[in-house]
């Protein structure tokens, strides 16, 4: 009977939080190697399908960079990086089609029709306007060529609209058309972004293999809870944030200031974290909210 009861207080601790966020659009980025461990992939979908049936709207946008390795491996094709981003040649923009679509894309979808879910894959080359980008050397200052890498230029909201208002899921790959119809690889953070920008989310989390933004980069019991915008420059300044880390926190600034409430960043090897940062006072991860926002 206790076991009950606790599970009773669960649900009514959660209330608030779900009328709160009922109707509201929330957009979840998947990716890093949270996503190579089929039973976290699961149950993060799952919780995704929980979030439909109790009145939130999901939009779900991934990554899937280790299957495309996996598959660039398998074709004797060489894997390069640049400056942190994959060196994308006329091979390789074609596996990464393939692999985002229909490797990774269709087996999430899979995942979350098992969970009693309506799931819908979206191209993200019906909704991202892109162009051919290079890459900076961060020491040199040299511009160096990545190939097929593309900048978002713009946003087509509608595919992932109509979506939504026929009762399913969108599951969006991270991929871009140009005007002159070519494909390019467009970084998943950033994808997601631009996307939550353009639909006006709610709320943006981002399920990766860190458990938040950390004080100390060797001690992951030390999450910072909350960063507020106007603490980011000095977090930089004393490379509490850097590296791989500095484009995303960029990318989650600029939703913030276009009116994107909170942004999450949570650990996908936590089960249920999605779950816990959202309906519960305390959270798991770390939100970055603007100077303003409300707590």
């Amino acid at each position: 009977m206790k076991d009950l009861i606790y599970k009773a207080d669960v649900l009514v601790e959660a209330l608030p939080f779900i009328q709160r966020f009922r109707n509201s659009l929330m957009l979840v980025k998947f990716g890093g190697s949270a996503m190579e461990n089929p039973d976290l992939v699961a149950g993060a979908m799952r919780d995704v399908v929980m979030l439909e049936a109790i009145g939130i709207r999901p939009v779900v946008v991934h990554g899937g960079g280790k299957a495309i390795s996996a598959e660039l491996k398998r074709q004797n094709i060489p894997v390069k990086f640049v400056n942190g981003l994959r060196y994308t040649c006329e091979r390789t923009i074609r596996v990464v089609d393939d692999v985002l679509h229909n490797q990774v894309n269709r087996e999430l979808v899979c995942l979350g029709s098992r969970a009693g879910g309506s799931l819908v894959g979206v191209s993200g080359k019906t909704v991202l306007k892109a162009r051919r980008t290079g890459s900076v050397d961060p020491v040199t200052g040299k511009s160096e060529d990545v190939g097929f890498v593309g900048e978002v230029i713009g946003v087509n909201p509608t595919p992932i609209l109509d979506v939504l208002n026929s009762g399913a899921i969108p599951v969006v790959t991270p991929l871009g058309m140009g005007a002159d119809g070519q494909i390019y690889n467009i970084n998943a953070d950033t994808a997601a972004c631009r996307i939550a920008e353009a639909l006006h989310v709610r709320k943006l989390v981002f399920i990766s293999d860190v458990p938040g933004i950390l004080a100390d980069c060797k001690d992951e019991s030390s999450v910072i809870p909350t960063i507020r915008t106007d603490e980011i420059e000095d977090l930089i300044r004393r490379g509490v944030l850097s590296g791989g880390m500095l484009p995303k926190i960029a990318g989650c600034v600029a939703a913030l200031d276009s009116g994107i409430n909170k942004v999450h960043l949570i650990d996908g090897r936590l089960k249920h974290s999605l779950l816990l940062e959202i309906f519960t006072a305390t959270g798991v991860g770390t939100q970055i909210v603007r100077p303003d926002s409300v707590m």
